[in-house]
């Protein structure tokens, strides 16, 4: 693959919304999946897509979670229809259950859910590093389960939800789930985000031919309950608590809305359309950058790395 490329760009800014990316649309007919659904960004995400007409399924661990999404749209019969399934990406066996039930094609994918810097190593069953295990291996298996639903809805689109995290750490073939080296929470999360974005770029040298795009995004700095393992000393470091225990708003933060509206546009944009394999942020495709200097905006050389994607991409085949 050659990432050579003129950069794609849209009328949307950081602070458009996913109503203003979705405005005009209509996705009557449409079929979507949104991971995590229930809370935060994919909550937005949901709202938007099914607003405008798309039929949306919420898969979530806990599928009551969703429930106020569902009874929000039961009384709007102008929207799509939603509805809520139990998922948990960190269970394989979770995740074929769903596959093998799923019926019919899939538009559009968005691999939403994740977490955040676990304190503490910690594995699933399979032994695959938590992070990792839900970040990337779940949603590997889902989209690769649902591959034939995906190549029946005829240009489908998986959306990856990434982070600039993913410039802390590329992938570590070596030692991915920190058996060998000493475990550190945030580049086990850097380096599951940068598996999002390989995975991105896996689907586009194997599934083009099925008419499957995929992408992936940073949506912003937005407060969510990703934030949920971080301990306050550590927020308080990021700028994101005063010493009162109170969370500080930064200027940068963005809203769920705002955050969500990335996702939307590489989930139904025209713009997007045979667009494949590449990272956006803010609405925008990003620039490639160099990794390992703080930076925190833009896409680094190893995340859009043909070789390592298809070496990733065997990796997971094995344990899933």
């Amino acid at each position: 693959m050659n990432n050579a490329h003129s950069l794609l760009t849209t009328p949307f800014t950081p602070r458009s919304t996913a109503t203003d990316v979705i405005e005009g649309r209509d996705l009557h007919g449409k079929r979507v999946i949104v991971t995590g659904g229930s809370s935060g960004l994919g909550t937005e995400t949901v709202r938007a897509l099914a607003s405008a007409g798309a039929e949306v399924t919420i898969a979530t661990r806990n599928r009551a979670s969703a429930q106020f999404l569902v009874d929000e749209f039961s009384a709007r019969p102008e929207a799509g229809q939603i509805h809520a399934v139990t998922l948990d990406l960190a269970d394989i066996a979770s995740v074929h259950a769903f596959t093998r039930a799923w019926e019919g094609p899939v538009d559009v994918l968005i691999a939403n859910a994740g977490i955040m810097a676990i304190p503490t190593r910690q594995l699933n069953e399979r032994g695959i590093e938590l992070q990792l295990a839900t970040n990337h291996v779940g949603h590997f298996a889902l989209a690769t389960g649902l591959h034939e639903n995906l190549a029946a809805a005829n240009a489908a689109r998986i959306v990856a939800v990434s982070s600039g995290g993913h410039l802390l750490s590329g992938f570590d073939f070596a030692d991915p789930n920190y058996n060998h080296r000493p475990y550190d929470r945030w580049t086990a999360y850097g380096q599951s985000k940068t598996a999002n974005v390989l995975f991105t770029v896996g689907v586009t040298q194997r599934w083009a031919s099925d008419g499957i795009t995929a992408n992936a995004l940073m949506p912003g700095w937005i407060p969510t309950n990703l934030t949920r393992h971080l301990d306050d000393d550590t927020m308080r470091a990021m700028g994101a608590l005063d010493e009162n225990g109170k969370r500080i708003v930064q200027p940068h933060y963005k809203t769920p809305e705002q955050g969500a509206a990335t996702s939307v546009l590489l989930a139904v944009s025209p713009a997007l359309e045979g667009i494949s394999g590449r990272y956006f942020e803010d609405n925008q495709e990003a620039k490639p950058v160099p990794a390992g200097d703080g930076r925190t905006a833009g896409v680094a050389a190893y995340a859009l790395d043909p070789e390592s994607a298809d070496q990733l991409w065997e990796y997971t085949t094995s344990i899933v």
